[in-house]
């Protein structure tokens, strides 16, 4: 474990440094899972307005996803060069850009470079504030302090469920999205202004060199086993959760829009006491000498769980319940990650880790629409329950080859040390 560089950072001692250091970063990550999630509560007025198949609505939700894995890479380097406070201040202007052009699209393909350029825009939404709390908070707390970023995460997810419902029930979706627009900038302005000036994380270093070191840690053999469980997991979490499983409770759960609002803001809900709980759970066990990884794959085992109980259509509102609470558990893997590779690669190490999460979210989040419409409609224009059984099935039996794939690494990994 490579931790020489760590020192060079002077760890602040005063909570309100913290908060005035991360709680902008969680504001902007708030965002990144809203406009990430309201796609599944402004489907139906985006496919009767343009008359989407659900291969159509799928690409264009995960065109977000797609932009934002691309850019991980080249925001690891921005973010290890430049610090987190202009890297994401900038990036929001960008998601604020693309929320106006998505307002005033007439025209799949508009929509869809639009949802592009807002995945590029939050591209910096976690990993700013992972970044942020390498900078700011103490190692041994960043596993919690991580949880905690990540749990403003949540509260978007809840926003983009019936509070969005009924803001587009009564203003119309594109009113909203260029209030959305206006939000993201101020909180471009708050990052900017309010994040203590702590930008030099390394000294500077040729963009080649910087580069390079990118494909050290996609080689890595301790990166070659983590990646693919955290990626298909928490990807899959991601597609299901904010645009599959609306449709899903329409279809299935024969709810009208009002209903799958309710539902999404439950499973929202327990996104959030989830990603706190289990934040919190892993800092009592790392505090006592059990490994975050031991940690992570019980939640893990736990989530798969969750999905074969859906899948199955068995003990509904729990399983679903269960399912947002442990989706992105993935989350723990980071401290562990910045740890591996050292505080100077911290951004590049969790920017290459968000690229395998978000890309396997990207090809879900489609390829799950292109299963389901391999099947025929229903009566009420829905899809049937084997259709959502099997795009949803195909991405558990993805799961649990990848744990295979894990599971025989996992000592080595616990007693890791990066040369």
């Amino acid at each position: 474990m490579s931790n020489s560089t760590a020192s060079t950072f002077p760890t602040p001692s005063s909570l309100g440094v913290i908060v005035a250091a991360l709680l902008p970063f969680a504001l902007g990550y708030l965002l990144s899972y809203l406009f990430r999630a309201v796609n599944a509560v402004v489907a139906p007025d985006l496919v009767a307005e343009l008359s989407l198949t659900a291969t159509q609505l799928g690409f264009m939700t995960a065109a977000y996803l797609l932009a934002f894995s691309l850019f991980q890479i080249p925001l690891g380097i921005l973010l290890d060069r430049f610090g987190p406070r202009r890297v994401q201040a900038a990036l929001l202007v960008v998601a604020a850009v693309g929320a106006v052009l998505f307002a005033l699209g007439h025209s799949a393909t508009t929509l869809t470079i639009a949802r592009a350029l807002i995945g590029l825009g939050f591209a910096g939404g976690l990993m700013s504030g992972f970044k942020a709390v390498v900078l700011f908070v103490p190692e041994q707390r960043r596993g919690f302090a991580n949880a905690s970023v990540m749990s403003l995460g949540a509260l978007g997810l809840v926003i983009s469920t019936s509070p969005m419902a009924a803001a587009v029930a009564a203003y119309g979706w594109r009113a909203v999205f260029i209030g959305l627009a206006a939000v993201t900038t101020l909180v471009a302005a708050i990052v900017f202004l309010v994040v203590p000036k702590r930008e030099a994380t390394v000294a500077p270093q040729p963009w080649r060199d910087q580069a390079r070191s990118i494909g050290g840690i996609l080689r890595d053999p301790a990166f070659l086993r983590l990646a693919p469980l955290l990626g298909v997991s928490a990807g899959t979490h991601i597609a299901i959760q904010t645009l599959w499983a609306g449709p899903w409770w329409r279809d299935i759960g024969g709810l009208d829009r009002v209903g799958v609002a309710h539902e999404l803001m439950l499973m929202a809900v327990a996104f959030f006491v989830g990603i706190l709980a289990t934040g919190a759970i892993a800092d009592w066990f790392v505090r006592r000498g059990v490994s975050t990884l031991d940690v992570l794959l019980g939640f893990l085992i736990a989530f798969f769980a969750a999905q074969a109980l859906i899948i199955l259509d068995v003990a509904r509102a729990p399983a679903w319940l269960l399912f947002g609470m442990l989706g992105q558990v993935a989350v723990l893997a980071f401290p562990w990650l910045s740890s591996y590779f050292g505080a100077a690669l911290s951004g590049r190490a969790n920017g290459a880790m968000n690229l395998c999460v978000f890309g396997m979210a990207f090809l879900s989040q489609w390829l799950i629409g292109w299963i389901i419409d391999l099947y025929p409609r229903t009566a009420t224009g829905g899809f049937p329950l084997e259709a959502y059984r099997a795009g949803f099935g195909a991405f558990l039996a993805l799961e649990l080859l990848v744990l295979a794939w894990f599971l025989p690494a996992r000592r080595r990994l616990i007693r890791a040390k990066r040369a």
